[in-house]
């Protein structure tokens, strides 16, 4: 008969399907009472409303109806609390790069998929990078990236920037989307660039993130008419003339497309790393596509793909997908690279990014900011650090 123990051991295989991770290690498990051939589980969510529990209620069925002499199970499924779920992608994260190096020493690395044209080297006599774009400084170096304008590339990179800093990290976002900087609007910064005694800009600082942009040289409302060649000047500005704290991560805006700035991205800064932002019709994935070409070709590691404004949540729980669905998943397995999650459409990430207040900061408990949250983990175990 089954009893207590032979039930968490079962359990064991099941896993979190977000974190990767068995719900038993991650202190998901919270009660098993087992009543002759009656078996009641209460499990505890990392976030509330997770779109995929049904999923682990099935898992969790599965294996336990697996076992001698039971007969019936109830799954009940709760949620963490905030301390509870930075404990669990903590304990996630730990796991995953400890399974990463024990990976890498046993195996070659990886290749991608064979870029479909000439490779995109370093610039011809170009010196060797320094400071945050050099190889050898630990800073994680992201670029997030989408093949066309329109997608929420600014808002993911605003809200992914401060989900970070609330599993610990040190971060900071470079706007380097020269024509449509918006991201001093989206963190609630203002105020003209000011200078310290090594005359380097202080980057502003809101809500834990260190953040520069063109919003500090020029008025919100003033153009910015620039040729390709300045735009690989501001970039090494931004790198070189900005008096960053020290940082875990560097989460750079590209603009949308396939031109100068990500260009020098991939000569410059040879250790960067790209996020591809979608949304889910094909017309948005097929543009991503190029992007992802243009890293491939440059040696670039995509460390995942996002899919925004994937669908409405009715108030009957019911879904509603606005710009259809599964294109984001189905642009990651084209790219052989993970699917780091969706971001539902919802009016309040607007709102906030109309008024400085990411969602995560204003409404840490919605869907969107939870799905923010989760990528984050999954971020810090696909990028490192």
């Amino acid at each position: 008969m089954a009893n207590r123990e032979t039930v968490l051991n079962a359990l064991e295989s099941v896993q979190d399907p977000e974190l990767h991770q068995s719900i038993v290690a991650l202190n998901m498990v919270r009660q098993v009472a087992v009543e002759g051939s009656r078996v009641a589980i209460d499990i505890a969510l990392t976030v509330a409303g997770c779109p995929l529990h049904q999923q682990i209620r099935r898992d969790v069925e599965t294996v336990v109806g697996q076992l001698d002499g039971v007969e019936q199970i109830s799954v009940n499924l709760g949620v963490m609390n905030e301390e509870e779920r930075r404990t669990a992608f903590s304990r996630a994260f730990q796991t995953s790069q400890a399974n990463r190096a024990q990976a890498a020493a046993a195996a070659p690395q990886k290749t991608s998929a064979r870029p479909s044209g000439p490779a995109i080297g370093p610039l011809p006599g170009q010196a060797p990078p320094q400071g945050m774009m050099a190889d050898t400084d630990d800073t994680v170096v992201l670029g997030i990236a989408s093949g066309k304008g329109g997608v929420g590339k600014s808002t993911v990179t605003a809200n992914l920037a401060v989900a970070l800093t609330r599993l610990g990290a040190r971060v900071g976002v470079m706007d380097m989307d020269i024509y449509g900087f918006s991201q001093g609007r989206m963190f609630g910064a203002s105020g003209q660039a000011q200078a310290n005694e090594q005359e380097k800009i202080i980057p502003w600082s809101v809500h834990g993130v260190s953040l520069v942009s063109m919003g500090m040289f020029v008025p919100e409302d003033q153009a910015i008419v620039w040729r390709g060649p300045m735009l690989g000047k501001m970039l090494q500005q931004f790198f070189s003339d900005v008096a960053w704290p020290a940082l875990d991560y560097l989460l750079i805006d590209l603009p949308p497309g396939t031109g100068d700035v990500a260009l020098d991205i991939a000569q410059k800064v040879r250790k960067a790393k790209l996020i591809l932002v979608t949304t889910p019709q094909p017309v948005a994935t097929h543009v991503a596509q190029r992007a992802a070409d243009v890293a491939k070709r440059a040696g670039q590691e995509i460390v995942g793909v996002i899919e925004n404004m994937s669908f409405v949540r009715l108030p009957t729980g019911d879904t509603v997908e606005v710009f259809g669905a599964g294109g984001g998943a189905a642009l990651a397995q084209d790219l052989r690279v993970p699917f780091l999650g969706q971001i539902p459409l919802e009016s309040i990430v607007r709102e906030g990014g109309d008024q400085g207040q990411p969602v995560v900061v204003i409404s840490p408990e919605s869907e969107a900011a939870q799905a923010f949250d989760r990528m984050a983990a999954l971020i810090r175990q696909e990028a490192g650090r």
